[in-house]
């Protein structure tokens, strides 16, 4: 069988909702304000209940705006779960916490059908995936039955119920988090699973003196966990982000940036007009085109939270390595060399000429 040649990069296009490819007004001044006003009073509220962490903060934020869903990884004990549910606490809609474990059905996240005695007849009850944000705790503890019925819903915003299909709620997002360094009793997620996320987030240590603000701050709550009262009654409202969401899709994106977040999608595939030298050795799968779909939704929305109605090369870059980071394999032989895919995406990022 012959394979047809795949076509020049420069003919390469991302596909885009931009202001001036729909025709959709961009942000009006006092837009952008409201927008900046929503994100303040997001992050006011995570200063309550997180110290440090400014990029997860941020990311999560961003990911909100980009009507995206996010993955947070790290070790135990780095406030994953208080920093996902700062967020749900700040927004005025549905949260629904699911524990994942291997013995997790998907009847369990998405709800299954009863029978009404009363009424002889079956009554759908829906799932805890049906709510506004939805954290899945160390979902990667969860079997692959499980997983493909979150790839449903992540992926169509809607479920499957006795044959029933049932919208989810909107907005919706999704927040997981794993822990890396345990392996019995897991399921790693599957590429396609992953590629749904827009964004994977690594979480570090805190520095000494963030640890000690961080006791500080325990020290003065009556309880470890987070308490939605005590952050206030200043929540986001339901409108609010779907505002969030609707003024990021009017932000407008250039040509020439399309082309940007293109050609560092194309490059970690091994081409592009500046191939990094050596990248098949270490990459034996590139990122797919969500990767330059996300790279322009989170660019959208960083510009939108700055107070700009136009995107720059900066806030494509600004999240460059969470988006990509989960959509590229590595080779095992880079694997057994130590080879960190955050260094890949760094030479990929170097070797894209900004616009």
């Amino acid at each position: 069988m012959t394979l047809s040649p795949q076509p020049p990069f420069p003919e390469t296009k991302v596909p885009m909702n931009t202001a001036e490819g729909t025709g959709t007004p961009g942000p009006a001044p006092d837009d952008l304000r409201r927008a900046d006003s929503i994100a303040d009073r997001l992050r006011t509220r995570f200063t309550r209940t997180l110290v440090g962490q400014t990029n997860l903060r941020e990311a999560l934020i961003v990911t909100l705006a980009a009507s995206g869903h996010i993955l947070i990884e790290s070790v135990p004990g780095l406030a994953k779960t208080t920093a996902a549910q700062t967020l749900a606490a700040s927004v005025s809609g549905t949260f629904r916490r699911v524990q994942c474990t291997p013995d997790l059905m998907p009847s369990d996240l998405v709800g299954t059908q009863i029978f009404d005695f009363a009424s002889q007849r079956f009554v759908t009850r829906t799932g805890p995936i049906h709510a506004n944000i939805v954290l899945l705790d160390e979902i990667n503890r969860s079997n692959a039955k499980t997983q493909s019925a979150m790839l449903e819903a992540m992926a169509e915003g809607a479920t499957t119920i006795g044959g029933e299909r049932i919208a989810l709620p909107s907005p919706f997002m999704v927040i997981a988090t794993e822990n890396p360094i345990e392996e019995e009793g897991t399921f790693p997620l599957p590429e396609a699973q992953m590629d749904r996320f827009t964004m994977k987030t690594v979480m570090t240590y805190p520095t000494p003196e963030e640890e000690r603000r961080m006791l500080t701050m325990l020290s003065k709550r009556p309880s470890d966990s987070v308490d939605p009262a005590s952050l206030g009654q200043d929540t986001v409202s339901l409108d609010d982000v779907t505002f969030l969401r609707r003024a990021t899709r009017g932000i407008h994106v250039s040509d020439a940036i399309a082309d940007y977040a293109v050609g560092i999608a194309w490059t970690t595939r091994g081409g592009g007009p500046n191939p990094v030298k050596g990248l098949s050795e270490r990459v034996r799968l590139g990122a797919s085109p969500r990767a330059s779909i996300a790279l322009v939704r989170t660019a959208q929305a960083t510009a939108l939270l700055s107070g700009r109605d136009y995107v720059i090369p900066e806030d494509v870059r600004r999240f460059a390595h969470d988006v990509l980071r989960h959509r590229i394999l590595l080779t095992f032989e880079a694997l057994a060399d130590g080879v960190r895919t955050d260094e890949v995406i760094d030479d990929v990022i170097e070797a894209v000429p900004v616009p």
